[in-house]
């Protein structure tokens, strides 16, 4: 009765049973006959519980400890939540404990040690957290503890060396940190450790290492450092699996590895391993899976790749992977010679040199080859059609020339194709008619010419991205390019391409993105691409269209970033949707245009309602006595004159400062509390800046920058700062609320500046945490750093070019530079700001010298100003450089290593491009960093981590440029716009595998 009542009330507590599998819950049958019971023969007590997979959700219920007899309990994958029932400690015959992929929290039960006959513990893919309970160590019975994929915390228990019957451990996918307990070599039967993704540190202990009847030891993307013991295969001969891929492991790979010959999978990607790869690896005939990806391997030299020859020894290989290293030297000319299991072959992001040598052909299986950024030469190798189950070919970045072979497109599996930034040249028409199944095609920054053939889009059904960018292709887009239902991005931009942009791209239903600036189309921009509902970024910049902007692009929802500058156009400017943002679009070099948002600063339009007005004027002239007829003249001249000084900039236009609200001394002293210590948030040149909260304006969080007006110049500043910002307004400048110029309640006088709160801070506090826990919890990551790295670059490029004066900062570094709850960076701190005269020509510094002395910030002011060169543009590009070198490896210029002629900018250009893992900041390099993988690029594996150096080389080189000695051999801000951009948009993207959906 006691078991009849448990179930019952186990069955009280599911809510969802969608297999009705407790229909036989009933008394029409004795409890022994339901559906998942099992009872013992004597007895009839209930002593196993079999429910897995059932898709049961609910409760465990608390009455499942009086099942007293239970020996084995399996609930996995269903979907129950709440905690483990403490009683289930009560079931002291239980040995099979599995409520694995559940919905399961709380913590694991310390009194599950009183369950002395746990064999099996399985409690993987849950919510549980806290620690892993020391008095699991107790379980002289346990033979496996899996506990994957939940959310614990703390170290891995020492006392698990207790439990001496362990043969398989596995604690992957949660936050454990710490060491690898050395007790763990106690456990002489143990043949898996499953460590991987946690934040482990330290070395791995030699006794770990000395566990010979370990068969897998998986403790990937840690902290783990150190060397691998050079009698590695020796002390492990029955080792299957070594992953330690993303840890910090230095030195050579031991020539030992090869003794243990029952080695299946070797990953050792994403450390520190350096010198050549031991050439005796053919000697593990059991080798599946080779990764050596993100390491220091290889000396870009001839011998690099002589490990290569001797894997043709082995047979079952499916897997080869060695991109981002420093492997040099040619390709063996038997690479063709590799197991024909082979289905993944990258090689990328290396300096092998060298034609292509023919064989690939002989590789059957091939999946996915890349081999990508490379310095290949001659042409694409033509036995490459007869890989029939190839899936995606990336040679992208290299020194390929000649055509595209016309037969490639002739692999009826092809889905990927990447040949960007290469020399290939001709026709692309004959290739294109034959590629009928691909997904994507990049051709771009080529030679290509000649037109794009009409028919062609009618057979690509399957194409979600195609870009033919930068080549020098010629006459119209065809209007068949509607038929691409699934084009998700189309880049067509910089070709010499013209005629009208076809409407029926609006037909494009899937288009998200539309690129087709640099060309020469002209008319004007169709209606029909209101239709395109789901466009997130469209580009028609650098064209000759004309006519008006269609008012249906407004009300595209997500559309987030739109360029029409630099064409002809004319009318009214939307002012809904992505029209009310101005740093989402961009309409310079359209004179024509009118209205729109303020931010814009566009003349406004002169309305037919205007016109009747004028008309109604001349009516109302006719009939008023000559008194009225003289005062109405003179007001329609006024009206009229400021219309005027308002369109051509005249001085009787309110300035920004002139248009704040006025706050007084006493309104500052009450809503800092009195400039309280409390409330001391920063600190500057001239000044201090404290918190605070303005109650009698709307109650909102401001920042107060006090000017100590006993220090040399700080009333200067002030002036300074009030004269750069009078006319200025951008969403990645500070913005200025107010300012206080009185007197304080010493009779002395008092000056303020009244800025918008930024809740995150200073971006140097970010880059320089001052406290371990500021350390833990101010981490930025690739794509934080990127999105600021634009901010501050787009307001620069505002202040240079975009104001009726150019301004320059003068002092441009990370304390200046305010992060707001969304960490969209403010450019602040104008004190030193110079404005241009506009017959200056604010780029050039050729001979100019002014006795004007700027002092900047030491490290970040530009070297011209050392020798009296006068202030430009130029100087803030080169703070900016410095900036972005900082930002991306963690190194402020003034740091102790930089002596002796080293400084930031030759450290990092000295390390370009082969040794940038070496100079970059290291958190970049933490597999998952935040939500990374997930918002920044939507990648996988190795794939993410790809990008993630392609991205941060081309940042680093940017940030050089910037930074050069001469201020001529600088780029603009403008164009550092543009790239910075490009970079980001690439690393956004999700790289083909991950779109095809690739089970690599």
């Amino acid at each position: 009765m006691t078991d009849l009542l448990a179930l019952q009330e186990l069955k009280s507590q599911i809510s969802g049973d969608p297999n009705g599998v407790l229909n036989s819950w009933n008394h029409s049958k004795h409890h022994c006959q339901w559906q998942g019971v099992t009872c013992d023969t004597r007895h009839q007590r209930v002593t196993a519980l079999t429910l897995s997979g059932m898709g049961l959700s609910g409760t465990i219920s608390p009455h499942i400890g009086n099942l007293s007899f239970m020996k084995s309990i399996h609930l996995g994958e269903n979907q129950f939540h709440g905690g483990i029932p403490q009683e289930v400690g009560l079931l002291f015959r239980l040995r099979f404990l599995n409520m694995s992929s559940n919905n399961l929290k709380g913590e694991i039960l310390v009194n599950l040690s009183w369950c002395s006959e746990l064999r099996v513990v399985d409690l993987i893919s849950n919510q549980l957290e806290g620690k892993v309970p020391n008095e699991l160590g107790s379980l002289k019975k346990l033979v496996a503890l899996y506990l994957n994929e939940n959310n614990l915390t703390g170290e891995i228990p020492r006392s698990l060396g207790n439990a001496s019957s362990m043969t398989e451990l596995a604690l992957a996918y949660n936050h454990l940190n710490g060491n690898l307990p050395k007790e763990l070599g106690l456990l002489k039967s143990l043949s898996w450790i499953i460590v991987g993704v946690n934040g482990l540190v330290g070395d791995i202990p030699s006794s770990v290492f000395n566990i010979s009847t370990l068969t897998s030891f998986v403790a990937v993307e840690n902290m783990l450092h150190g060397m691998l013991p050079a009698n590695i295969g020796l002390t492990l001969p029955n080792l299957e699996e070594l992953e330690l891929g993303g840890n910090q492991f230095h030195g050579n790979i031991p020539t030992s590895i090869t003794n243990a010959s029952k080695l299946q999978f070797l990953d050792l990607s994403q450390n520190k391993f350096e010198g050549q790869v031991p050439t005796n690896l053919g000697d593990l005939p059991n080798l599946l899976g080779l990764n050596l990806a993100m390491n220091l391997l290889g000396s870009n030299s001839a011998g690099d790749l002589s490990f290569l020859p001797s894997l043709t020894n082995c047979s079952r290989l499916h897997t080869l992977d060695f991109p981002l290293n420093h492997f040099g030297g040619e390709l063996p000319k038997n690479i063709g010679n590799l197991s024909l299991q082979l289905t993944y072959l990258h090689m990328g992001y290396n300096n092998i040199s060298g034609t292509i040598p023919k064989g690939f052909g002989n590789l059957v299986n091939l999946n996915i080859l890349s081999m990508t950024q490379n310095s290949f030469t001659g042409g694409i190798p033509g036995d490459f059609p007869k890989l029939q189950k190839l899936q995606a070919l990336d040679l992208e970045e290299n020194k390929l020339s000649g055509q595209i072979l016309s037969t490639l497109c002739n692999i009826t599996s092809l889905y990927y194709v990447g040949l960007s930034k290469n020399s290939l040249e001709g026709n692309i028409t004959r290739f294109l008619e034959n590629c009928k199944n691909l997904g994507q095609l990049s051709l771009s920054w080529n030679n290509f010419n000649g037109s794009i053939s009409a028919h062609i889009f009618g057979s690509y059904l399957s194409l979600i991205s195609l870009d033919l960018s930068h080549n020098s292709l010629i006459g119209s887009l065809p209007s068949e390019v509607g038929k691409l239902k699934g084009l998700n991005e189309l880049d067509i931009s910089y070709n010499k391409l013209h005629g009208e942009i076809p409407g029926t791209l609006g037909d494009c239903s899937s288009l998200e993105e539309l690129y087709m600036q640099g060309n020469f189309f002209q008319g004007t921009i169709p209606m029909h691409l209101a239709s395109l509902k789901g466009i997130q970024k469209l580009d028609l910049s650098n064209n000759n269209l004309t006519g008006p902007i269609p008012q249906g692009l407004e009300k595209l929802m997500f559309l987030k970033y739109l360029n029409i500058s630099f064409n002809d156009l004319n009318g009214e400017v939307p002012t809904e949707g992505v029209f009310r943002n101005a740093s989402q679009i961009s309409l310079a070099g359209n004179r024509k245009l009118c209205g729109g948002i303020p931010q814009l600063r566009l003349p406004p339009c002169i309305t037919k309602r205007k016109k009747k007005s004028r008309h109604l004027l001349i009516i109302v002239i006719s009939v008023f006595s000559p008194v009225a007829l003289i005062s109405m003249i003179l007001l329609a001249y006024i009206i009229a004159y400021n219309k005027k000084a308002r369109r051509h900039g005249s001085s009787s236009k309110p300035s920004m400062v002139d248009k704040l609200f006025r706050v007084s001394y006493h309104e500052l002293h009450r809503a800092t509390s009195g400039f309280s210590p409390a409330n001391l948030i920063g600190s500057g040149s001239f000044g201090l800046v404290y918190r605070g909260r303005l109650y009698e304006h709307g109650d909102r969080l401001i920042a107060v920058k006090v000017l100590d007006l006993q220090k040399n110049g700080a009333s200067k500043s002030f002036k300074a700062e009030c004269k750069a910002l009078r006319n200025i307004r951008h969403r990645n400048l500070l913005p200025i609320l107010s300012y206080c110029s009185s007197i304080d309640s010493k009779g002395l006088d008092f000056k303020a500046l009244v800025y918008e709160f930024m809740g995150n801070g200073n971006l140097d506090l970010w880059l320089h945490p001052e406290t371990a826990e500021m350390m833990g919890s101010r981490n930025l990551n690739l794509h934080e750093r990127l999105n600021i790295a634009i901010d501050v670059a787009s307001a620069l490029n505002y202040l240079h070019y975009q104001c009726e004066v150019p301004i320059v900062h003068c002092d441009l570094k990370p304390s200046n530079i305010l992060l707001d709850n969304n960490l969209v960076a403010h450019v602040g701190d104008f004190g030193q700001a110079k404005l241009l005269a506009s017959t200056t020509d604010s780029s050039s510094l050729q001979g100019s010298s002014s006795a004007i002395a700027v002092k900047g910030s030491m490290g970040y002011v530009a070297p011209e100003y050392g020798m009296g060169l006068q202030v430009s543009t130029q100087g803030d590009v080169y703070s900016y450089g410095i900036l972005l070198l900082e930002m991306f490896t963690g190194k402020r210029p003034t740091d102790d290593i930089f002596m002796d002629g080293l400084d930031l900018h030759n450290y990092v250009k000295t390390a370009l491009p082969e040794q940038v893992l070496e100079v970059v900041d290291p958190i970049l390099l933490l597999s998952k960093q935040g939500d990374e993988i997930e918002e920044e690029s939507a990648q996988v594996g190795l794939d993410n981590d790809d990008k993630k150096m392609e991205c941060i080389t081309s940042i680093l080189k940017i940030g050089v440029e910037c930074s050069a000695t001469s201020p001529n051999d600088r780029m603009h801000m403008g164009e550092t716009v543009r790239k910075l951009h490009r970079i980001r948009d690439g690393f956004l993207d999700a790289n083909y595998i991950n779109k095809a959906n690739l089970d690599i």
